[in-house]
């Protein structure tokens, strides 16, 4: 028994390192350094090539003037600018006030800027948003709850499960948790955005800034209209009613402020603009976006992406951060705003073109060896349309048979006068392999063209006015006759 532990702790590491292990022919042959960096020193050039490098103004307003405004477009559009509105509105620097927007608006209406400010525009508002919620009045804010989050984790999983993670605490364990928490949810967003820049097909890193952005946007709104106090109030206050005056608490990471004998994360989460936004988790919102997003593009390393979710997950909840049910609402709210906006294009992944450069500024696959490889598979248009081009030249070279059987004919008659004539055949009793005209000659038969339709095909020898077996039936009532 003791000799089997280790393999059973080391058998599911080994399968998944198995799985994601390249398959041969995926990565250079060459396990050299430069072999692995050359992909990505091709797609970085390729990208940098790409980027638009203009600065005339009047490109970027003639690309808005043949812009459609619909409902659809129109109407997140007016919600960011009202957002934007009101937090700048609330602002106490007049300065700021003037800086934002003028410097959002010249960063847009350049083409060398606008290609990556526009795309982040809720990104942007979802920090404007964020940054200013320290200036609501209490007055206007909601009541905040405190025992409702932990009455519903109690009912909905059977028991409080991140006080079931706080019970048990380890300085191996802190910096564990520290370096997803604290440390990758602060860049991982830059690094999966680089990513798609270089590797992803192209418009892949719009719709990462529209999807990101918007997840964080309707994440800070819930949290504004429904504050939620997190666990580490209940660990230091328990359930008495919380008010917009008390300072925030860095939870579980105050003891990694011990161990660096430092104090950031205690000034930044008691400085925090808001303090109560437990629910949902935009730890967890953001996680899971981003796995989303390389399981969807880059499949390849599926098992690692959501393994560091899981480790995100965990470590919320054991710093005191976030109940499990928070971390829930952030994945439901992710998924659910990768979906809606997914372009039409992204939606079917063997559909995804990822060589597509119909303009100049383009986001396409470099073909190096990357994260993912362009399958070749069969066109089946480009077939039918080859077979469509023999039939037309078969035609062609029975018109040019019946030419010449005409004139071979006519110097038959010449020949030999005293030719018998037969009888042509009755109206729709074919026999044979051709027609007979009036002069009695025998001409060949010509070919239809058969015409090839996605889910239907004709039989050969299907005649467009009736099926085989009445055509057999009217042969058999000839050759009784």
């Amino acid at each position: 028994m003791p000799s089997s532990l280790p393999r059973m702790i080391l058998s599911p590491i080994l399968r998944i390192l198995r799985l994601s292990v390249p398959v041969s022919g995926s990565i250079p042959n060459s396990t050299t350094p430069a072999s692995f960096l050359t992909p990505i020193y091709l797609a970085l050039i390729a990208s940098l090539q790409r980027l638009d490098l203009s600065r005339d103004p009047r490109k970027t307003l003639h690309k808005l003037s043949k812009h459609k405004f619909t409902i659809m477009n129109t109407l997140p559009q007016l919600f960011m600018l009202v957002c934007a509105i009101h937090s700048l509105w609330i602002m106490h620097s007049y300065i700021l006030k003037l800086l934002i927007p003028l410097a959002y608006i010249t960063a847009v209406i350049l083409p060398m800027t606008g290609q990556f400010v526009w795309p982040a525009t809720p990104v942007f508002c979802w920090l404007l948003l964020f940054f200013t919620a320290r200036y609501i009045s209490s007055a206007s804010r909601p009541t905040i709850h405190v025992a409702l989050l932990p009455a519903l984790e109690s009912v909905l999983y059977g028991a409080n499960i991140s006080d079931l993670q706080t019970r048990y605490t380890n300085p191996i364990l802190d910096v564990i948790a520290w370096l997803p928490y604290g440390v990758i949810h602060f860049s991982i967003p830059f690094v999966v955005a680089l990513i798609l820049w270089m590797f992803g097909p192209r418009g892949a890193v719009q719709f990462w800034g529209l999807a990101f952005g918007w997840m964080n946007v309707l994440g800070v709104f819930t949290q504004l209209v429904f504050p939620a106090a997190a666990p580490w109030y209940e660990i230091i206050h328990g359930l008495t009613p919380a008010d917009y005056s008390m300072p925030g608490s860095p939870g579980g990471l105050l003891r990694i402020d011990r161990v660096f004998h430092s104090s950031g994360y205690t000034n930044t989460f008691g400085n925090a603009p808001l303090v109560f936004g437990a629910v949902p988790s935009l730890h967890s919102g953001c996680a899971v976006m981003e796995a989303l997003f390389l399981s969807h593009f880059f499949p390849r390393f599926k098992p690692f992406y959501w393994g560091y979710v899981g480790v995100l997950w965990w470590a919320t909840m054991y710093l005191s951060h976030h109940y499990l049910i928070d971390v829930t609402a952030g994945a439901c709210l992710s998924i659910l705003v990768f979906y809606l906006t997914m372009p039409l294009g992204f939606k079917d992944v063997d559909q995804i073109n990822w060589t597509s450069n119909e303009n100049v500024q383009g986001y396409e696959m470099i073909n190096q060896g990357g994260p993912q490889r362009v399958k070749e598979e069969l066109d089946l248009d480009e077939e039918i349309r080859k077979l469509e081009e023999s039939i037309d030249m078969d035609e062609d070279d029975i018109a040019r048979n019946d030419e010449e059987s005409k004139v071979r004919g006519v110097e038959n008659d010449t020949t030999f006068p005293g030719r018998l004539t037969e009888e042509p055949a009755a109206s729709g009793s074919g026999s044979g392999s051709g027609t007979k005209d009036n002069a009695g000659q025998e001409k060949p038969k010509i070919k239809k063209k058969r015409s090839v339709s996605w889910g239907e095909t004709k039989v050969l020898g299907e005649s467009a006015g009736g099926d085989i077996s009445d055509q057999l039936g009217e042969n058999a009532k000839t050759e009784s006759v």
